[in-house]
């Protein structure tokens, strides 16, 4: 079990006092001592070469899927718009998720498979960095979903965005990681 310290939260009880929270000292690293976000110091590690890989589903009608792969949804050219918008979002991941570091992201590579009913949307994000780039993928692959979502919703506001998942990394302390094709977490030596 962790040491836990006891802190004193700003905000009041019912009564007006002071009431304490229990922080972790060292099990959570984005938390200082006295319970406050901070971000992780990753200046003392060594530059690295980094990739992760993300990837989710796009559900919808078979008649919207048609309309994807035959460019023929009014908005527009539906994958062109949601690449550029994968790899925008990657470019700007820092800006979004709070505790995220920003880093240099050398390549962004965003893919679309389109079956039936759904399109699959890959992202893969790679760097020479201190830090890694799941976020980086994740938010490319999710923002590319949500701009397939925004370009085909008069066509069927029914799809789903679903599976948001890391399906590779590899780079930095931790070592190179990849799900299994059944989705269960594997890690490789």
């Amino acid at each position: 079990m962790p040491e836990r310290s006891r802190v004193m939260h700003r905000s009041a009880d019912g009564e007006g006092r002071p009431r304490l929270l229990h922080v972790a000292d060292r099990s959570l690293t984005h938390l200082d001592p006295l319970g406050g976000a901070r971000m992780v110091d990753v200046s003392p590690r060594e530059p690295t070469h980094r990739k992760a890989l993300a990837r989710c589903r796009v559900w919808m009608k078979p008649e919207t899927t048609t309309q994807v792969a035959n460019n023929a949804i009014t908005k527009g050219d539906v994958l062109a718009a949601a690449r550029i918008a994968g790899i925008q979002a990657a470019k700007r991941t820092a800006d979004l998720i709070p505790m995220c570091h920003p880093v240099l992201v050398g390549s962004v590579s965003v893919n679309f498979s389109i079956g039936d009913d759904y399109v699959d949307v890959e992202a893969q994000v790679e760097t020479v960095d201190r830090t890694g780039v799941e976020m980086e993928a994740l938010t490319a692959c999710t923002v590319a979903a949500l701009t397939v979502y925004d370009m085909c919703k008069s066509a069927d506001r029914s799809m789903t965005i679903a599976d948001v998942a890391l399906w590779e990394k590899s780079g930095g302390r931790s070592g190179p990681w990849r799900r299994s094709d059944l989705g269960t977490q594997t890690h490789r030596t």
